[in-house]
């Protein structure tokens, strides 16, 4: 039997989890206790940080992995790549593992490669303001270092700045944080899954958001309604962020602007699976290719070349108080034959700032287009 590693046990993992014990792999998760709702599924479990690298390593060297995976954790991606070098497992090499997990290295490597992407520096206080004296306002601030929308903010003016760069690196790990120069347009999201550097595209995602001052997520789509043109473009260069940034094995979540003009600017990539569903459901629902077991198999040395078998709409929705009006369809789901799965996990409805403060979500699939709830 295969032995996977997880890196990761809170909700975020458990579709991973579960569909490679459904895949017949014995499964070793390593997370922290708590919160660790992973525990009781996986085979094994060890109550060892995500970020001890050396701890995991010695681990997995004792049971002889056969692979090892994370889905939607920017942090645990460093760990993964660090098993992965020194096991010699299919994986990505950990001499880049800083490139695309800290947004300040990936916009210089971005930089370097003639990506395009938006004016950008590096702060480490209020004293690092005069740095932004040239940029063109309004500018986004946000931690070097974080996911989830933690710590994203919109800032008119440079009055504003210490504010903004202040709760940014609060909620960085590394204690710094980024402006950019604010990209107006629509966003995206790409979904990819590599092997040995080659990169296939499976999914476009559309995305709303809260807009100013956080940009929360509120509403995933698949596929886009972006024109053809533009779906060229982006088939051309993603591919070319994916190589400069060295991601040559698993799952890619790549972050665009497209400006009404149709340029568009890398905001940045995750060398892992999207979270809020979209790897794990939503590109299932919309193109019948098994993401989640895709991401496996390429951890295990086994891949398969994608098989986009149908051409449905999917999409998930999230509750909070910006989106009330979304509870009483969650609350009876069960009479709409589109919804997949929903549910409601906070009873209280909070105004969002990052995506740990939404209440509940809705997930559809439809053969007839995208499913509008408003």
């Amino acid at each position: 039997m295969k032995k996977l590693a997880v890196i990761g046990a809170s909700y975020l993992q458990l579709p991973v989890v579960k569909k490679a014990k459904e895949m017949g792999i014995e499964v070793h998760c390593f997370a922290w206790r708590e919160g660790a709702v992973c525990a009781d599924v996986a085979d094994y479990f060890y109550d060892i940080s995500t970020i001890d690298k050396e701890a995991i390593l010695r681990e997995c060297q004792r049971i002889g992995i056969d692979g090892i995976v994370t889905i939607a954790s920017d942090v645990a991606v460093l760990t993964v790549n660090y098993v992965a070098t020194h096991m010699q497992l299919p994986g990505n090499d950990d001499s880049y593992s800083e490139v695309v997990t800290n947004k300040f290295r990936m916009r210089e490597c971005f930089l370097q490669h003639a990506i395009p992407s938006p004016k950008f520096c590096r702060v480490k206080g209020a004293s690092d303001i005069d740095a932004v004296k040239t940029f063109r306002f309004p500018v986004i601030v946000k931690p070097t270092d974080r996911s989830g929308s933690r710590g994203v903010e919109k800032v008119l003016t440079i009055d504003q700045l210490p504010e903004a760069i202040d709760r940014a690196m609060n909620e960085s790990f590394a204690h710094e944080a980024i402006v950019e120069e604010f990209v107006e347009g629509r966003e995206i999201s790409v979904e990819c899954i590599s092997w040995q550097g080659e990169h296939h595209l499976l999914q476009i995602t559309d995305k709303v958001t809260t807009g100013e001052p956080y940009f929360v997520e509120l509403e995933h789509h698949q596929p886009t309604t972006l024109p053809a043109d533009i779906v060229g473009k982006i088939k051309t260069i993603v591919p070319q962020a994916l190589d400069a940034l060295h991601i040559r094995y698993g799952a890619s979540h790549s972050e665009i602007k497209i400006t009404p003009d149709g340029e568009l600017f890398f905001i940045e990539i995750g060398a892992r699976m999207g979270g809020d569903f979209i790897g794990s459901d939503l590109v299932r629902l919309s193109t019948g290719y098994d993401f989640l077991q895709g991401v496996i198999e390429v951890a295990l040395g086994d891949f398969h070349e994608p098989q986009l078998t149908s051409g449905h709409y999917s999409g998930v929705y999230f509750l909070s108080a910006e989106t009330a009006w979304l509870q009483p369809m969650i609350e009876h789901a069960a009479d709409m034959p589109e919804v997949v799965e929903a549910e409601i996990t906070d009873a209280t409805l909070r105004h969002i700032e990052s995506s740990s403060d939404r209440s509940g979500y809705l997930i559809y699939q439809s053969t007839k287009g995208r499913l509008s709830l408003r």
